[in-house]
């Protein structure tokens, strides 16, 4: 039995097998997966787990070199796009940041190796995270 680090079989199981420069996607409740894109639901009830606290746990588990976020963002949900900052400032993780439109970010979702699906409903609270290699 693991000791420390993410306990959700899949999402280890997905970070694991993670190459350079593959994706993963963190998502609110009400983003669509494409039916080829792996679903790993978190979801119990609105609100829980939230967006932030499932990006920081994978974000202690992988090496992350670019994020995705949707442009929409910076005006529907500031705050999800501060704490995003901040927490990525606190770390030595200092990613690429690549802003697109929430519809690209959903068409990329479709390359991404999983969506992971939270309990999130505040809008466009959805990143996808870019594998950095660890040596």
């Amino acid at each position: 039995m693991k000791k420390q680090g993410i306990l959700n079989s899949d999402i280890s199981r997905v970070l694991s097998y993670m190459g350079h420069t593959d994706r993963i996607c963190i998502g609110d409740c009400g983003l669509p997966i494409p039916e080829e894109t792996e679903r790993i639901d978190l979801a119990v009830k609105f609100g829980q787990p939230s967006f932030m606290d499932v990006l920081k746990e994978v974000g202690s588990d992988m090496k992350i070199e670019k994020i995705v976020l949707a442009e929409e963002i910076k005006e529907k949900n500031p705050a999800v796009l501060n704490e995003i900052k901040t927490y990525f400032s606190s770390t030595d993780v200092k990613p690429e940041v690549e802003f697109v439109s929430h519809v690209e970010l959903k068409a990329l979702t479709k390359e991404c190796k999983a969506v992971i699906r939270t309990g999130e409903t505040t809008p466009y609270a959805n990143i996808i995270l870019q594998s950095g290699c660890i040596f």
